[in-house]
This record gives C-alpha cells, structure tokens and sequence, in this order.
C-alpha cells in the first residue's frame, strides 16, 4: 500500500533510511583517525591525504555515476552501491599500511558515489510541491548517519580493537536487505531521445559554476573541521569516544541545519538563505578553535548548523534553474564539487602541520565569506515551474511500479 508521511512520498523515505547507512559508513575515517595515526605513523597531511583519497571516489566519481543514472538503469546503483560501499570500507581497521588503507577508502566510496546521484534525481522527482522539504529530509538523513557515526565506531573500536571493524558490517547489510525491497523499479531517468550530460547544461552555465563554487567553499571549511576536530580533541585530552561525541554534536547540528535551510528556500527563497547563513556561520566558526571543552563544542555546532543549512538549498536550487539531466546536476553539486573540496583537504593538514590545528581552522572559517561574494550574483527570484516532462510520468505512482510491503 502507497502512503504518505508528511506529504512526502514513501520511496524519499527509503532512499533517505539507506543514505543515512551510506554516509554514516562513508564517515568511518574521521572518528578513527586519532587511532590510524599512531599505529600507522601518520602526519596530518598524510591523513589529509587520505581523507582526499576518499572524497575523489565518494564524491568526484558522482559526476560518472550521474550519466550512467541519466540514461541506464539507476535501481542497480541504488542497490549495489551500498552494499559495496559497507562491505568494504568496515575492512579499514584490517588495513596494514597508508597504501592498503587508501584503497579500501577509495573502493568503498565508489560504491557511495553510485548510490548519491540516481537517489537524489528520484527524490527531486517524487518531490511534488514539497521539493525543499524533500531534499532536506533526504539530505539530513545521510548527515544525521554521519552524525552517529563518531557515536557508533569510536566507542566500538575503542572497546574491541581496530581489527573488529569489519563486524561492522553486518547489522548494516541487514538493514539494506530490508530497505532495499522498498526501492522501486526505474528504467532510467530521462528518454531516450532527450539530451544529457554536461552538455545539456551549458545554457545554465553561469548560475551552476557560481553554485559549483559555492559548495566547494562550504564543503572545504566543513570538511577541515570533520576530519581535524577529533585529532585536535585528543591531542587536548579527550579519549577517543569524547572526541568522537564532541563530533557528532556538531554533525547533529550540521543536520538540523540542512533539515531547515530547504523549507526556509521554499519560504524565502534560495539566494536569500544561501547569503544570511554562509554569512552568519563566520563568526561562530572563527571563534570555536580559540575556545576549550564544552564552549568549543557549543560554537562549533551552532557555525555547522549555519554553514550546512545551505547543503540541501544547493542542491534543489541547482535542480530548478537546469530542469533536465537531474542525476547529473545532482552528481555535480553533491558530487564533484564536494570532491574538489575534499582535495585541499592535504593542504589543510599540511598547514596545520606548520601553524597548528587552531589556527589552520581559523583560516578555513573565512571561506564561507567568500562563497557569499559569489551568491550575490545568483538569480535573486524562483525560477518558474517547468511542467513535468514524458519521462517525469515513470515515478512509482505513474508507472505501476512493485514496491513489496
């Protein structure tokens, strides 16, 4: 039976109970790294590095799967890409060296990167009237799983040893199996004779690259605070759990605020939202390095919540000023530009190397105001509705699709 929670139809749902295992999973490097570094002798730039190593497969790779999801058969993806994503990257407690560890990273995120963009596409699809409101449930979802993350295998690993991460995987194998009876069937995202692709997208050219920047910036400054808070945490003190609880406080927040900056684009306006909280995140994040214990942890969360609430505002904004290829849009602003990101993540560790990790983050926390610079030039109304295409009919109301109960 077809039913509805919230307005929101019931496939958004499952997709967003499977990324929360995907991102939760795909956050199992961070609260970890404190440990990684010592039995493998890490700098903070080699674990920078292989945070890198991560975000080009998880997220870089998005932009492939994007295609493939526009034009072949994106339930396959849906399905097989967390499986391999949780049967692979749990085995990074087995990993002997940095090399071995960069490829476990590398394998497992592929499987989240093929999972992102026909799951996002899906959701904007099914979306209806509510499509802020959709994308903030689907996107804090998988923040939420990254929230718990540090709370999970911090204290998992800490209790039984790195060599027990690979346990790991069965409670979330069990999980899939049920979620992924609930995914309907999709023989691909737009028709055949329609065009796609980046090369699609090159009347909406300007607003996109603005959009693209922007999240590059956001991401970059979330990131440097996600992968270097738990090592400054424990260097101050703090056990490996702490730390790891510390984190997920912030990555709570992080999700409160992506759960709210959608419905605030559909109220307000996309632009609008994008500048007050790439704005408003400056000061708490500037702040929160030079602050100890809980004052640390309440600054950083409230800047996270700020700076994230724009994740989901991107995304939709992104879908609606380039209404077609939406796997590829998709992939390119959860996708592409989060990798492009991630990969000044190493500079960071190498300058927190030279400077220290405080200053190193402070650093970062003025990115956000250059991301606003760039918002200013964005399309300052809604762009109209575009009425729904052939292809728009093959949702799983229009086509008869078996969702089992």
């Amino acid at each position: 039976m077809k039913t509805r929670l919230s307005g929101l139809h019931p496939t958004v749902l499952v997709l967003a109970g499977t990324h929360f295992i995907v991102d939760g999973f795909g956050n199992i490097l961070a609260p970890l790294l404190p440990l990684l570094i010592l039995n493998l002798n890490l700098s903070l730039a080699a674990a920078g590095t292989l945070q890198m190593c991560f975000q080009l497969a998880n997220s870089v790779a998005q932009l492939g799967f994007g295609h493939i999801a526009d034009r072949w058969r994106p339930r396959l993806l849906l399905l097989a890409g967390p499986i391999l994503c949780v049967t692979t990257i749990t085995l990074i407690g087995l990993a002997p060296d940095p090399v071995t560890l960069a490829l476990v990273l590398v394998v497992g995120g592929l499987g989240g990167a093929a999972f992102h963009p026909p799951a996002a596409a899906i959701v904007h699809r099914l979306s209806g009237a509510q499509r802020g409101m959709a994308m903030s449930t689907h996107i804090t979802s998988g923040t939420v799983g990254q929230a718990m993350a540090p709370l999970a295998f911090a204290p998992f690993v800490q209790q039984f040893g790195l060599a027990a991460t690979p346990l790991l995987m069965v409670p979330a194998l069990l999980a899939l199996m049920v979620l992924r009876r609930r995914i309907p069937t999709f023989e691909r995202l737009q028709e055949h004779h329609e065009a796609g692709g980046l090369a699609a997208l090159r009347p909406y050219a300007r607003p996109l690259t603005l959009l693209y920047f922007i999240v590059v910036l956001r991401t970059l400054t979330a990131m440097s605070f996600g992968t270097f808070v738990p090592v400054l945490l424990t260097r101050r003190g703090m056990s490996l759990a702490q730390a790891g609880t510390a984190v997920s406080i912030y990555l709570i927040a992080v999700g409160l605020g992506g759960f709210i900056g959608g419905p605030s684009a559909d109220r307000f306006g996309p632009r609008r939202v994008i500048l007050i909280s790439l704005v408003a995140s400056v000061p708490f994040l500037v702040l929160a390095p030079l602050l100890h214990g809980w004052p640390f942890v309440v600054l950083l969360a409230i800047g996270g919540f700020l700076l994230q609430s724009t994740l989901p505002v991107n995304v939709t904004f992104a879908q609606t000023i380039a209404p077609i290829s939406a796997a590829t849009v998709s992939s390119l602003m959860m996708g592409f530009a989060w990798g492009t990101g991630g990969l000044s993540v190493p500079l960071v560790g190498m300058l927190a190397d030279r400077v220290g990790i405080e200053r190193a983050l402070i650093a970062m926390s003025g990115l956000p105001l250059v991301a606003a610079l760039l918002a200013i030039a964005l399309p300052s109304r809604k762009q109209p509705h575009v009425a729904a295409r052939a292809s728009d009919a093959t949702t799983a109301e229009g086509i008869g699709i078996d969702v089992a109960d």
